[in-house]
């Protein structure tokens, strides 16, 4: 199906670039500073979002945290509704033991990819803490899941994408809304 369009643009580029330097200043506060912090990022919009608070809270505290990336296709709880997964790399340079971790996602919102990076990252370790960092929470969650840090809320219908489109995937950076099933070259759509 050809794309016809996003149905609105909840964000612009400048918005979520305040957005991002708001949740790393929230980051700061929350943790006492970014000593023991690292950042894991859920492939693939997560983990570049991870990268961007990373930059930021290098900025803010002069040292940049250790960031890293999951892949989660093995741990979803619908794998075996997907035939062939796409798989990712997962990328955890550091020791996840004792830090506190900031799991870093584009998009919540049943909760379920949540889940399985969260099993993912015990794999790893045994973290002091796992905090929870989205760009976008749209509400419909089916799990007691809820996130540290949000960048804006989004109540959207079920049949709708909440898209965040970002410059290393994307190349732009927005927040949109599409209708459920359209292409957009797979734009920032959450699974």
């Amino acid at each position: 199906m050809a794309a016809s369009g996003p149905k609105a643009q909840i964000m612009s580029e400048e918005d979520m670039r305040r957005t991002i330097t708001r949740i790393a200043h929230e980051i700061v506060e929350a943790n006492g500073g970014a000593q023991t912090i690292a950042l894991a990022g859920i492939v693939r919009r997560g983990a570049d979002l991870a990268g961007l608070i990373a930059d930021e809270l290098e900025a803010i505290e002069g040292n940049r945290p250790p960031v890293g990336s999951l892949d989660i296709s093995f741990y979803r709880d619908d794998v075996v509704r997907h035939i062939q997964p796409v798989l990712h790399a997962t990328n955890i340079p550091y020791s996840v033991d004792d830090r506190d971790i900031i799991l870093v996602d584009d998009v919540l919102y049943t909760g379920r990819t949540v889940r399985g990076a969260l099993d993912a990252i015990m794999d790893f370790g045994r973290p002091h803490s796992v905090q929870l960092a989205v760009m976008v929470d749209r509400g419909h969650r089916e799990l007691p899941i809820r996130a540290d840090y949000v960048g804006k809320n989004v109540p959207s219908a079920t049949d709708e994408d909440v898209r965040v489109l970002l410059p290393e995937t994307d190349g732009r950076m927005a927040v949109e809304i599409w209708d459920a099933g359209e292409d957009a070259s797979d734009g920032g759509k959450e699974s």
